[in-house]
């Protein structure tokens, strides 16, 4: 299995008596096309968890792969962690964070821009994503003129641009209402089965949590993995 793996993943902060152990020995594995929901207590790891997915903070041990390639082991394996947040995870959060001067295209396409893609090609790839996101017709649009949903389709499809193996959604639904909630929820569904994407969702929305057919339990920096009741979203 590719997407990402993460075996034995610990985060202490400090050093002796006053040292604090965030992370005491993650274990995780999401498959590419697979939407998996992480839960748990504020101060239960979650954030320190996604910082470290996101190649943001760097763990103190364990061993995490993505797309088949160890990207930590004991330490970092990838010199570049710029490019690798860039290129290769896509992040969702829980304010859309859209650029206020940029129309609705040159927000998803920047980063291709950044990453030297063709300005052509990248505005193509965003206008064919926002279209698969049902907002297309909003592709002009400045940030200010969208409804929060629309603004969360559009954060989507950056997250999705450079067509990267895993993508960490950090409370995406959680300003939303049930609907449109559920909707955001569908539309990841689809696109990880879609672009081959693993799809780590952070939340403590009770409205999706029944959706999901995989969750992880952090408690007091540990993972328990459950199924989920999976419910057919429709």
């Amino acid at each position: 299995m590719e997407g990402i793996r993460i075996e034995g993943l610990r985060k202490r902060y400090g050093s002796g008596d006053t040292a604090v152990d965030a992370l005491k020995g993650v274990d995780m594995a999401v498959a590419p096309g697979e939407v998996v929901g992480l839960i748990g207590p504020s101060g239960s790891g979650k954030s320190t968890l996604l910082k470290c997915l996101g190649a943001v903070i760097e763990p103190s041990a364990g061993r995490m792969t993505l797309g088949g390639e160890a990207i930590y082991d004991e330490g970092w394996k990838i010199r570049d962690l710029r490019a690798l947040r860039r290129d290769r995870i896509g992040f969702v959060f829980q304010a859309p964070y859209l650029i206020p001067f940029l129309d609705v295209t040159d927000n998803v396409a920047l980063l291709p821009m950044l990453a030297g893609r063709p300005n052509a090609e990248a505005r193509k790839r965003a206008r064919e994503l926002l279209e698969a996101l049902d907002v297309g017709h909003r592709a002009r649009a400045m940030p200010s003129q969208l409804s929060g949903g629309e603004q969360q389709r559009v954060a989507i499809a950056r997250a999705l641009v450079s067509r990267p193996p895993v993508i960490l959604a950090d409370e995406p639904t959680a300003p939303l209402d049930s609907e449109r909630a559920l909707g955001v929820i569908r539309i990841l569904d689809r696109m990880a089965q879609e672009y081959d994407t693993a799809i780590i969702v952070v939340t403590h929305d009770e409205k999706i949590i029944p959706t999901f057919r995989r969750l992880y339990h952090i408690r007091d920096g540990r993972t328990y993995e459950e199924a989920g009741e999976g419910r057919a979203l429709g």
